[in-house]
């Protein structure tokens, strides 16, 4: 009996989707250049913790508008060695950027940032009464 190549193919992308949903659950999927963060909604505020090792605070620009949280930071490549040659050289990305979208209107005049040990925490309260509903009247 011939196998229908189809099946094949039908395989080959549940195997993909697996994949993704693996990468998905177990931290996110890691885009090039992109940073690493973690977007916590405690209730009343959005915690954004991103790792930015190696960045100094004024390496690192952060802005907020239209709900969307812009991360930017960008470094000096390392000076070469003098002496010696490299053997090995994976540090050379000097710039990192992310965006990431809020579901909800947040408290502009109230936002705080703090970076400590190479983590960037980002404090965005929450606009007071958007979670309440408000009734629409039909003319």
């Amino acid at each position: 009996m011939r196998r229908n190549p189809f099946d094949d193919i039908e395989e080959m992308l549940d195997r993909l989707s697996r994949q993704v949903e693996e990468g998905m659950t177990s931290g996110g999927l890691q885009v090039p250049g992109s940073v690493p963060v973690d977007v916590v909604d405690t209730g009343e505020e959005y915690l954004v913790t991103a790792d930015l090792p190696g960045y100094e605070t004024d390496d690192i620009d952060l802005t907020l508008s239209e709900g969307t949280l812009r991360l930017e930071a960008s470094r000096e490549d390392e000076t070469e060695y003098a002496e010696g040659r490299y053997l090995r050289r994976e540090r050379t990305r000097t710039s990192a950027n992310r965006r990431i979208r809020l579901p909800e209107p947040v408290d502009e005049a109230e936002v705080a940032a703090g970076y400590e040990d190479g983590v960037l925490t980002v404090r965005l309260p929450k606009v007071a009464g958007a979670d309440e509903s408000k009734q629409i009247d039909i003319e």
